[in-house]
This record gives structure tokens, C-alpha cells and sequence, in this order.
């Protein structure tokens, strides 16, 4: 049961984590995620960008966006295999996006992306580096004249191939201001509860998933110690979900600094051969999870 939902969580993670902030134009960003029991680490510096570019007065515009990733994965265990290369992984999605207005407050938005995720260890881009997406959604949001009080709810289905299944899956995610200085997000990847204070200042409670995927460029063989079974381990996947807290400070209306911090519930990092069957587990011991970062937003 904790397999099928950790590989449920990781179908949702690698088709959702673009769409959690839809209404970020900008954002760079660093993580340090030690490991329990374990002298691994797990740093990654984040930064993307969209631009909307309007192509007409009734709503519609066309966003292309672009994406880096620099994971650095501090491997110290104890293997029977060779970790040299194991420990820096880089990704490159380029993807562009639809949107145009609806009748009744609803607006239509697709998406498609190509990702390049490897450890790049061959110096060249390969083809089983190369991972494809795409989403459509549909969105509905309402304001009060006052903007103390507003709601947004957003519908739709994401596919990718580093999933690893041929079909996709569904997406919802509502938010919620039911008060001035209250407001609250129900979904995935992340649900939150959030506190307006001294008018720039936010405090909030989360539980999000994070994670990433990256193919490995020179495979590599591992020894089934009780089978005695060799097993080839073709990528490796980060899967985790954390509760804690978070605050943000807005410089701002559009520009803001952030901070999280909080411990992980599942904590799943592993090999996988190109079936996408577990091979290895590097480390599944809960710990501690930091992250910040600047974002622009609309």
C-alpha cells in the first residue's frame, strides 16, 4: 500500500509541479534537505520564467516559459557500486502555454513541455534524457469589489512521461480568501492555510510534495544480494511529502521573499530500472526540509 501511494504521489508530482503557482511569472531558489541516519544531502537551486505575451483585447494570450534545476545529491553510503557521476543532476524544461476567456468567469489554459533531466555524464543529450508533458485546465476566479474576500478554482488533466503511465490524470486545486487576513489552498501538490499580518507580512502551514526525476546517462549494475539477481538502475527519483510552516515577506504588491521549513512524512529516493521498477532504495528516513527563495508574481 505505501509503494502504490508513493508512486501515486510521484504520477501527481512530475505532472503538477508547474501548475501549483500558476500565477508566478519568475522565481529562483534554493533547498537543502539533509538526510537522517545518513551523511547524504540533497541540495537543488531552482529558477524559471514566463512570459505572457497578449495577442488580443478579448483575453487570450500565448506564455512561453523555461526552467532550470541543479540537483546536487551528496552520496556518501556505502555502495557495491560505482556512485562517480551520482551526485549532480540538471534539468531543462522549455514549455509553452494557451490561455483565452470563456463565458461566465471561466478561462480555458493548455500547456505542453519538453524536459531534458539527466546527470549529463556522456556530455551530450540523449534520448532517454528527454521527457514530454501536457496539461489543459479550466479556471474560475471571483473577487469582490473590496478584494477582502475571493475564490479560485481550477479543473483539469495533466499527462507526462515520466510517469510512466499511459494516461492522465486529474487535476483540481481551490483556493479560498474568506477573510482579510485569512485565506487557504485545497490540492495538490501543495494545501496550505495562510495569515495576513502587519499588511507585507505572511505566516502559513503547508503540506506539499516535492521531488525530481533524472535519467542516468551510464547505467548502472547493482548485485541483488539475496537473489544474486543483477539489476540495472536507469534513473533515479525523489519522492517526498513535508507538513511545516513558511512566511513571506512582500517587498511588493508582485515581488516577495519566502522561506519553508518543515519535516518530511514520506521520504522515498530511489534507483529504477526502465520499467520504472524499484532497484534501490537510497534512503527512506523522515528529516528536515529548508527552502527559499525570491518569486515575481501577478
Amino acid at each position: 500500500m505505501r509503494y502504490k501511494l508513493v508512486l501515486f504521489l510521484k504520477m501527481l508530482l512530475f505532472t503538477t509541479i508547474l501548475q501549483a503557482q500558476m500565477s508566478d511569472l519568475a522565481r529562483v531558489e534554493y533547498t537543502y534537505f539533509p538526510q537522517r541516519d545518513s551523511d547524504n544531502s540533497f541540495r537543488r537551486f531552482r529558477a524559471f520564467a514566463r512570459l505572457p505575451i497578449k495577442l488580443n483585447d478579448k483575453g487570450s494570450f500565448l506564455v512561453p516559459g523555461i526552467e532550470y534545476r541543479n540537483v546536487n545529491f551528496i552520496y556518501r553510503d556505502e555502495t557495491v557500486f560505482n556512485t562517480t557521476n551520482l551526485e549532480r543532476f540538471s534539468s531543462i524544461e522549455v514549455n509553452l502555454g494557451y490561455t483565452f476567456k470563456l463565458k461566465n468567469n471561466w478561462r480555458f489554459a493548455v500547456q505542453s513541455g519538453v524536459i531534458a533531466a539527466s546527470n549529463f555524464e556522456e556530455h551530450k543529450l540523449m534520448d532517454d534524457d528527454l521527457l514530454f508533458t501536457g496539461s489543459f485546465y479550466f479556471l474560475k476566479d471571483k473577487k469582490d469589489i473590496e478584494n477582502t474576500t475571493s475564490w479560485r478554482l481550477i479543473l483539469g488533466l495533466q499527462y507526462s512521461t515520466s510517469a510512466g503511465r499511459p494516461f492522465p490524470l486529474p487535476f483540481i486545486n481551490y483556493y479560498k480568501k474568506f477573510h482579510p487576513s485569512w485565506s487557504y489552498v485545497l490540492g495538490v501538490p501543495k494545501s496550505n492555510l495562510k495569515y495576513y499580518f502587519k499588511e507585507k507580512n505572511i505566516l502559513q502551514s503547508f503540506i506539499t510534495l516535492d521531488g525530481f526525476f533524472a535519467n542516468i546517462q551510464k547505467n548502472r549494475n547493482l548485485a541483488d544480494l539475496e537473489s544474486l539477481e543483477e539489476k540495472t538502475a536507469n534513473n533515479i527519483s525523489m519522492t517526498i511529502v513535508l507538513a511545516g510552516f513558511g512566511y513571506e515577506r512582500l517587498f511588493t504588491d508582485h515581488l516577495l521573499f519566502y522561506t519553508y521549513t518543515g519535516f518530511t512524512i514520506i521520504n522515498d529516493i530511489r534507483l529504477r530500472n526502465g520499467n520504472q521498477d524499484n532497484i534501490l532504495t537510497i534512503n527512506d528516513q523522515n528529516s528536515l526540509y529548508i527552502r527559499a527563495g525570491l518569486k515575481l508574481k501577478l
